[in-house]
């Protein structure tokens, strides 16, 4: 009598095969797990990986084949079937962001502003589909050019909203036949952005804008940053500006700042912290940004000042002198009133004021908080942070976190020096560590670099030639690291000098890496990649995970949904880069078919079982 596992393999192999027939089927069932097989990690190692120098043999067709088709044999083994490739979603998806269902949040009881905010919980995503790209849509343009124009197809603005815009950062647009294009710095109206930084610059005290870095600033969070064009100005500073605006169905500011090749994200603090670690900025900008300050008890300056950095600056401008007569003067009292009196509280100065503009400088003595009455504003806990849209809390964090340092005395280099990185603690980060994460990644990254080229899905059996398209063969501007580790891959980046800026991901339930990769100057975030993340279709030109596979086949995500995720933010023609363990790549393989994007499996010999996973998604124009 047949043993229940040959009655099995007569299933897969055929119902009336000889015994000789299964028992080779069976026998080389066996070889190929013991060549290629393994087993997903049931946890997450966030250990730096050991700087082994990593060469790819980028055409192994056969071993390839054979990790392929063993991964189809224990698929077919387990009762599953393949699955084909998704559909594409309708045209009422083209601009589609999950978790910000205004509709449906209403419906729920949301209101006085949580309508806006993010809600995962109660996002329905329905039947899984890929987000086409709008009819008239067309690959940006290559930096620094598309920081200048950008196409009108890409982003959904009406007319009405951009002939309505009237900020200063909105309002130094030309609208063309089929584009939009922005000032360049050499033509800026009077009232434009170079002359309104250097005001501000001017306000704290320095010569010029070009001196920010000797007044401690090299971060700035802009909330509402209209479309970009004061963050455009402080990157070629040279400085690190993130701008975060609330959901908008059209005429997005983060949408237009993404497309122009700048830092965004979406993000409202109605309710919720924003998904960053205390001490975080050195600058606070805040323009026409529509917050009434004396709502919620003083809860947005003071989610202000968590993020804020000891001796960090807070910015706001306001267009009060548009109202007429002595209305200005009332209105400029009925503004500062509220945030007069409550940054008194919380150990703020007001240290200048002209025009429509505001500084205030959050202290830099920790003493102050010592002569705060309880009553008022209390102190937060010791060691209280906020890990992922917490609600907004009515506390202040006071002094005694370790990273209480003054910003004029932090080092200006991403190179953090041994006696900072003790300041993040030896759970997160030894010196040995950090300095060897480096050197991986700028080898990691000159690897990379060369495999961005369509020549890597052929089947031409060398690398590309001096004949060939220098890689990358399209631009390449927003990545993403979805497991920022240290944030080496930005500093590799930086260091080679490739004009990219790098959004560093640091996994809720990861080592808290991300106040490191702050600190280095560097724009990150806190995300769970079980859900969506906080931006517009079409986003982001590379997406790099390492190791991220790995740690989510132990949690609650779907990978299937992940991908389509990443899909979604991935422009026509963008590159994913993952690096993981052979079983996680076999099966993000198979997703990477599912989404309908060219993959290449490359062996890393390095004495593990790392591969790695190149994808390339097509310009589906239908």
């Amino acid at each position: 009598m047949r043993s229940p596992l040959l009655n099995k393999l007569s299933l897969i192999c055929g119902l009336r095969l000889p015994v000789s027939w299964l028992v080779l089927c069976f026998t080389s069932l066996l070889v190929l797990i013991a060549v290629f097989g393994s087993s997903f990690p049931k946890s997450f190692d966030y250990v730096t990986v050991t700087p082994v120098p990593e060469i790819y043999s980028n055409y192994r067709r056969l071993k390839e084949q054979a990790a392929v088709d063993y991964f189809q044999l224990r698929t077919v083994s387990s009762g599953a079937g393949r699955q084909g490739e998704l559909g594409l979603c309708g045209k009422e998806r083209e601009n589609y962001v999950p978790c910000y269902n205004v509709t449906a949040n209403v419906l729920l009881g949301f209101k006085d502003g949580e309508e806006f905010d993010r809600h995962c919980e109660v996002s329905n995503q329905g039947k899984f589909c890929l987000v086409r790209p709008p009819k008239d849509y067309k690959i940006p343009l290559r930096w620094p050019a598309g920081r200048d124009v950008i196409w009108t197809g890409n982003v959904k603005i009406t007319k009405d909203q951009f002939l309505s815009s009237g900020s200063i950062t909105k309002r130094m647009m030309l609208l063309e036949e089929n584009q939009i294009a922005f000032h360049s710095q050499d033509g800026l109206i009077f009232d434009g952005v170079k002359d309104y930084s250097r005001q501000i610059a001017e306000m704290m005290g320095l010569g010029s804008d070009s001196e920010f870095f000797q007044a401690g600033v090299r971060t700035v969070l802009d909330i509402g940053c209209g479309f970009g064009s004061f963050g455009a100005h402080l990157v070629s500073l040279k400085l690190m500006a993130l701008c975060v605006a609330a959901y908008e169905a059209t005429g997005s500011q983060v949408q237009i700042a993404l497309e122009r090749g700048l830092p965004a994200m979406i993000g409202n603090f109605i309710s919720r912290q924003l998904p960053y670690p205390s001490l975080s900025f050195d600058m606070v900008h805040c323009a026409q940004c529509g917050i009434v300050w004396n709502k919620k008890e003083g809860m947005f300056l003071i989610e202000f000042d968590r993020l804020l950095k000891p001796g960090g600056f807070f910015v706001i401008t306001s267009p009060i002198s548009k109202l007429p007569g002595h209305a200005t003067s009332s209105k400029k009292r009925s503004m500062l009133t509220p945030l007069a009196q409550f940054t008194e509280k919380i150990c703020w100065s007001l240290i200048a004021q002209q025009d429509e503009t505001f500084i205030w400088q959050k202290t830099a003595d920790a003493h102050c908080y010592s002569s705060l009455k309880k009553n008022e504003v209390p102190l937060c806990k010791e060691g209280y942070d906020a890990p992922y849209y917490q609600t907004l809390m009515p506390c202040i964090i006071g002094a005694s976190s370790k990273r209480w340092i003054p910003i004029q005395n932090k080092s200006s280099s991403p190179d953090l020096s041994s006696v900072e990185l003790e300041v993040h603690g030896k759970y997160c980060v030894s010196p040995e560590d950090f300095f060897e994460d480096l050197q991986v990644w700028k080898l990691a990254l000159k690897n990379y670099w060369s495999l961005l080229t369509p020549l890597i899905f052929s089947d031409h059996p060398k690398r590309p030639g001096d004949e060939d398209p220098l890689p990358p063969f399209n631009m390449v501007r927003n990545v993403m690291d979805m497991n920022a580790h240290y944030g080496g891959l930005n500093a590799a980046f930086l260091e080679e000098m490739k004009s990219v800026w790098v959004m560093n991901v640091v996994p809720v339930r990861a080592r808290s890496t991300l106040p490191l990769i702050l600190d280095r100057g560097f724009p990150g975030v806190i995300h769970d990649w079980c859900e969506p993340f906080p931006t517009y279709p079409r986003t982001y030109d590379l997406l790099h995970a390492d190791g991220l596979l790995s740690h989510l086949t132990s949690e609650r995500c779907s990978l299937g949904e992940l991908f389509v995720e990443m899909d979604r933010i991935l422009r026509p023609e963008g590159w994913v880069v993952l690096s993981d363990k052979l079983g996680a790549i076999e099966l993000a393989r198979a997703h990477a078919t599912q989404v309908r994007w060219d993959a290449r499996v490359i062996d890393v010999q390095n004495g593990n079982d790392q591969q790695l996973l190149v994808c390339q998604k097509p310009f589906v124009k239908k």
